[in-house]
């Protein structure tokens, strides 16, 4: 019996110095999280599975992203449509819808130009014989006012559509024109008269040529575009094509003319070539995501011309480099909003270079988290093109930081 009582005391000492011990830890543990930059939590960290991570959420978004959960272009360029443009007053319906023909990315990469003006509105698709019924009901919804600057036309067809489709807009009451083709450079050439003739004959000084062998490389001009009057002009490796040279000679020899892309895809004779009509810049990086990073940090302070986001406080989208179709009509996150440039993922991860570039646009406050500035960006694809765990990495180099690393202060401690 005494043996006993000794043998439960024991076991009892044995006890309460495990829960002190486990006391102590938790306290511990507490007080060191309570100075940590939460931002920072989990920056290397590369064990929580992308299944763990969605595991009953009932939403993609996160507090620094917005994610348009599709890979079907029609889709994406539906509900790219419907973030920008609400529609519920005058003043966030857009004028005009372009109607691009899915699929054919060499023409709907430089249709873009009319996003901003004369148009201020989306860029959807439909099907050469048919509207979607997904894409009639947004053109519905976002009833289009027409834009004044170009005789209240409310739907452009962009491409070679059968009359059925601009019979099938005309039923719904819809005020349509036509800028048909199907040749790439003579359609970009096309699009930029079209573009001049609506701001009142006048072209932009300034233009950005463009690889037509090598989407990846031209693909971030859509936003630029989209943003501002200078239009996408095509050449191939090496050789200048007629449809081009026609619309720089519209500049009178005086055109600002942006190389989008290294020599590999423009090659250097045909930097020389256009010399012959204006000034030349080349802006190119090693590769699609490095081409796409060194655009958004270009600015030439001549002209303006160029992002030029070198400094936190700006919006982004990622796009994956294959999802071409995909990518083009989230251009409008470029128009209104955020104005938002394009940066690409070849792969399913940041590469290095990517995240890089968003750990030094990482915003920092000194005292007050509060007054910003602010990043945010929008992921283009579901999880099978960006996984969910990308998009958190995403998030995390978006997020406000302090700069002393010590943790949100003013309360959040």
């Amino acid at each position: 019996m005494k043996r006993l009582t000794l043998l439960s005391i024991s076991l009892l000492m044995v006890l309460a110095i495990a829960l002190t011990a486990c006391n102590h830890t938790s306290n511990t543990d507490q007080s060191n999280m309570q100075g940590m930059d939460h931002s920072k939590m989990g920056h290397g960290n590369n064990n929580t599975s992308d299944q763990g991570a969605t595991q009953n959420r009932i939403t993609l978004n996160t507090k620094n992203v917005t994610r348009i959960n599709q890979d079907d272009p029609i889709k994406v360029a539906v509900e790219t449509s419907q973030i920008v443009w609400p529609a519920t007053t005058d003043q966030n319906r857009p004028g005009t819808v372009l109607l691009g023909l899915k699929g054919d990315w060499k023409v709907n990469l430089p249709s873009v130009t009319l996003i901003h003006h004369p148009n201020n509105g989306p860029l959807l698709y439909a099907e050469k014989d048919n509207v979607p019924d997904i894409t009639l009901k947004e053109i519905q919804r976002l009833n289009p006012m027409g834009s004044p600057s170009n005789n209240g036309i409310q739907v452009i067809l962009i491409g070679n559509f059968s009359s059925k489709v601009k019979q099938q807009l005309e039923a719904k009451g819809f005020k349509v024109d036509n800028i048909t083709g199907n040749e790439p450079t003579q359609m970009a050439n096309k699009l930029d008269a079209y573009y001049a003739k609506a701001s009142g004959g006048n072209f932009p000084a300034g233009v950005i040529v463009g690889s037509l062998d090598a989407p990846e490389y031209t693909l971030p001009s859509a936003n630029w575009i989209a943003h501002m009057p200078e239009p996408l002009l095509y050449v191939r490796k090496d050789s200048l094509p007629n449809a081009t040279v026609d619309a720089l000679k519209q500049r009178g020899g005086k055109a600002n003319i942006y190389i989008l892309g290294p020599e590999q895809v423009v090659s250097k004779s045909v930097e020389e070539q256009l010399k012959q009509y204006g000034k030349v810049i080349r802006i190119s990086g090693a590769n699609p995501e490095e081409n796409a990073i060194a655009f958004v940090q270009y600015k030439d302070q001549a002209t303006g011309f160029g992002w030029g986001v070198t400094e936190p406080g700006h919006g982004f989208t990622f796009n994956r480099v294959k999802n071409i179709d995909a990518a083009i009509p989230t251009a409008a996150f470029a128009h209104l909003g955020k104005h938002a440039p394009m940066l690409l993922l070849d792969g399913e991860e940041l590469s290095g270079k990517l995240h890089e570039y968003l750990m030094g646009m990482q915003p920092k406050f000194k005292d007050d988290p509060t007054v910003g500035p602010y990043n945010h960006g929008y992921v283009i694809g579901s999880e099978k093109a960006i996984p969910f765990t990308t998009q958190g990495m995403i998030d995390q180099m978006l997020e406000i930081t302090s700069e002393s690393g010590g943790g949100h202060g003013g309360g959040h401690n």
